[in-house]
């Protein structure tokens, strides 16, 4: 009875898989699939029965970087970082051969696909919106897989050399281009404020005499061997004056 004794109990401690919190158990009977497997210790009876515990945890699959082409037809590299998780371990283990190749492979086509509707301009701007596009579309097509896409992130986009010379180019030339329309408005906004002050001194001479006092003194204060007399007005008007009366 001994030897019964213990080859029952090694079939029963054999029997027992241990499935933590972070995971889930699919059993299968005689090669069927016959349940799932909870966190806990559960019975698999030998030689009829087997079980594949899968990870149920976020996942995160690193793009490798690929080339491709946007809508107007510039070559870029780019990559990319896809968060995932299994909803359903049974699909992800019955309708996929092995999940975590299987997401790489669409992540990689749906980012090329995705790039190649857009311009580069949209690219770099739209990044986030590309982004959640790609998340869309990954999230319903691994669906039947048993998996939820949470989360795309593209990383890099690199431009070839040629392409980072022209867009250097075109950003001085914008810049160029705003410090010219900059520099013309305020000459603009001058001309309008001397016309203004112009038309309050020509309706009050005293004003007048003023600002002529102001620039003097301005003109003092320049130590230069230049010497600047002003006349009043009144002055040119009293000799225009004098020879009216002597004709």
């Amino acid at each position: 009875m001994g030897p019964i004794i213990i080859i029952v109990l090694f079939l029963v401690l054999i029997s027992i898989k241990q499935v933590n919190q972070y995971e889930r158990g699919v059993k299968f009977t005689l090669g069927k699939f016959s349940g799932m497997m909870k966190p806990g210790l559960n019975l698999v009876f030998p030689i009829i029965q087997s079980c594949k515990k899968i990870d149920i945890r976020t996942k995160v699959v690193d793009v490798p970087e690929q080339d491709a082409i946007t809508k107007d037809n510039v070559s870029i590299r780019i990559n990319a970082v896809v968060y995932y998780k299994i909803f359903d371990a049974s699909k992800a283990i019955l309708e996929v051969e092995n999940f975590q190749y299987a997401v790489s492979q669409l992540s990689q086509t749906t980012m090329r696909n995705a790039v190649g509707e857009v311009t580069l301009d949209e690219l770099l701007q739209k990044r986030e919106m590309i982004s959640n596009k790609i998340c869309e579309v990954l999230d319903k097509e691994t669906d039947p897989w048993g998996l939820k896409v949470e989360n795309v992130e593209l990383k890099d986009v690199t431009l070839p050399d040629e392409m980072k010379r022209v867009l250097a180019r075109a950003a001085e030339a914008e810049r160029e281009k705003l410090a010219v329309i900059t520099k013309a408005e305020g000459e603009v906004k001058a001309s309008e404020d001397l016309k203004k002050a112009a038309d309050t001194l020509s309706l009050n001479p005293t004003a007048v005499h003023l600002r002529t006092l102001e620039t003097l003194n301005d003109i003092s204060a320049d130590k230069s061997n230049t010497i600047v007399f002003a006349l009043p007005v009144e002055v040119f008007k009293a000799f225009e004056s004098y020879g009216k009366k002597k004709d």
